[in-house]
């Protein structure tokens, strides 16, 4: 009898588990027709997320595409997102007409974009400038500083620095213009 209501438990357990199992299966096949195709998703709405942190901005210090001096702090004062990215990488180039359309709506508030190129040749920036026709500032980093400075997971990597050179928010992947409204645009504001 004992060995009998051990068994009884076990195979209580054993069904439990088993219909566990079963909805989330059911659950998981319901939720894959219940997703949209990919290509009825809006490109406008596939964004990383940032991340709120609080740091200085690093010190960085390169050159310009005319081979001038530039540094982040020649910039305090105004609110900078610097995008780290590359001339072959596929999201960077997706979210470039994105910020320059950000960028042309907000540089008379005090806001700015510093894109700093991953290491690429400077003539491939120069072309990838031209063919994208980028008004904002863009540096070559032919030694990788900037990802070094900022840590870069990998590319794109942005980081928004606010008025007193603090680093206000960080991610990693392409960015929607529903993104930098929500999250960008109210540290313009302050």
């Amino acid at each position: 009898m004992a060995a009998s209501a051990r068994r009884q438990p076990g195979r209580a357990r054993l069904l439990a588990m088993f219909l566990v199992g079963a909805g989330l299966l059911i659950l998981g096949v319901a939720a894959f027709f219940m997703l949209p195709e990919p290509d009825a998703i809006a490109s406008d709405e596939l964004s990383a997320l940032p991340l709120r942190v609080e740091y200085p901005a690093p010190q960085l210090e390169l050159t310009d595409l005319e081979g001038n001096p530039v540094s982040l702090a020649d910039y305090r004062g105004q609110v900078i997102l610097v995008n780290n990215w590359a001339t072959w990488c596929p999201p960077c180039k997706a979210e470039m007409p994105t910020l320059q359309a950000y960028y042309d709506d907000y540089s008379a508030t005090g806001f700015t974009i510093i894109a700093i190129d991953a290491g690429d040749p400077v003539a491939d920036v120069v072309a990838f400038v031209e063919d994208y026709s980028l008004t904002f500032p863009v540096w070559p980093d032919q030694t990788q500083k900037a990802t070094v400075a900022f840590r870069n997971p990998g590319l794109p990597s942005s980081y928004v620095i606010d008025r007193d050179g603090v680093v206000r928010l960080a991610w990693t992947g392409a960015i929607s213009r529903k993104t930098l409204d929500k999250f960008v645009t109210p540290l313009l504001e302050e």
